[in-house]
């Protein structure tokens, strides 16, 4: 059965930054100051920013999706517009803001790491009054990524989360993490309001206010707070607390060409489960099973599975019950 309204225009409304991403790939990447020049792998250009690339796995896995945000009038803007309508994602709901410039950023992905450089631009520009009743109303769930991201709509989102589960929607926050790291605290409405929370290892503490890095206590304590909570755990999986259910899931040894988006393919995959009433086991099975097979493509989109691949995938995972009461950190092998 599933747990949303399935008389909706879309399954799925994503509310978030667009902007591409600039990929520079190589073994060094590091710039030369000094007005020096150093040769790379490559640079490329592709679907770029948390919510988008969510979107994009969202619309892959068959779910009919929504998407709203706020570009500039210039090419990047055009591009990303057109870039997400190609891949079956409704963008008429997105605003053209020629008085700014469509957000970008540079990503130096090395095989060990990456950094990222983000102008910020025309992604903060979103605000509450871009998420009226009537758009809310044709969508069955209400995902938001990056909201750190999103100064124009981050003090407004638990209303607007409340709104929307007022109209029948249920409700998602990927938080990502905080470029000023010290907001973490301030997210504490947004998760009340929330009925599903995605953070990542590192995320979870933090947003939990806790001293430790433990993601397993961080996500029974979040869960604590009513939402259910998936922790992407990056090649070790992801693990989820749902009231008294509790698992975690090992992912798969993969060939690893680019982790860009493999959170935000995670996302997609437990959100597709989850709105068709699948237990918190299965919908993190697909979760990991979805953020295991985007790594295999350059960029955050180009590797994302159809629903079918995924489900095959996400049947094989070995997955453990997390022990109720006061949980100790991961083993040291498996952080």
């Amino acid at each position: 059965m599933r747990r949303a309204p399935a008389d909706r225009e879309f399954d799925l409304l994503v509310a978030g930054e667009i902007n591409p991403d600039i990929v520079v790939a190589g073994d060094d990447i590091a710039p030369a100051f000094g007005q020096g020049e150093r040769t790379v792998d490559r640079i490329s250009m592709h679907i770029g920013s948390s919510s988008a690339i969510t979107a994009c796995a969202a619309a892959r896995l068959g779910l009919r999706v929504a998407f709203v945000g706020v570009v500039g009038d210039d090419a990047f803007g055009g591009w990303m517009l057109e870039a997400l309508a190609a891949r079956g994602i409704d963008v008429s709901a997105c605003r053209v803001d020629p008085s700014l410039a469509t957000g970008a950023s540079v990503i130096l992905t090395r095989p060990d790491d990456r950094a990222t450089l983000t102008a910020v631009g025309a992604m903060s520009a979103l605000t509450v009054n871009d998420l009226p009743d009537g758009l809310l109303a044709r969508a069955a769930h209400l995902h938001v990524g990056s909201v750190f991201l999103q100064d124009g709509l981050r003090s407004g989102l638990a209303g607007v989360f409340e709104r929307a589960r007022g109209l029948g929607l249920t409700t998602s926050l990927d938080p990502a993490g905080d470029p000023a790291g010290t907001r973490y605290g301030a997210l504490g409405p947004i998760l009340d309001a929330s009925t599903v929370v995605l953070p990542n290892r590192a995320e979870a503490p933090l947003i939990a206010r806790r001293s430790d890095d433990d993601p397993v206590a961080a996500a029974r304590a979040l869960a604590a707070r009513g939402p259910v909570v998936a922790v992407k755990l990056g090649g070790e999986g992801g693990l989820v607390v749902a009231g008294d259910e509790a698992c975690r899931a090992l992912a798969p040894e993969v060939e690893v060409i680019d982790a860009i988006g493999a959170g935000d393919a995670f996302d997609a995959g437990f959100l597709a489960a989850w709105l068709d009433g699948q237990s918190a086991e299965a919908c993190l099975r697909l979760a990991v099973a979805c953020g295991s097979l985007s790594v295999r493509a350059s960029g955050g989109t180009d590797g994302q599975p159809e629903r079918g691949e995924a489900a095959e995938l996400a049947g094989r995972l070995e997955t453990r019950p997390l022990a109720s009461g006061p949980t100790p950190p991961l083993p040291a092998a498996e952080r």
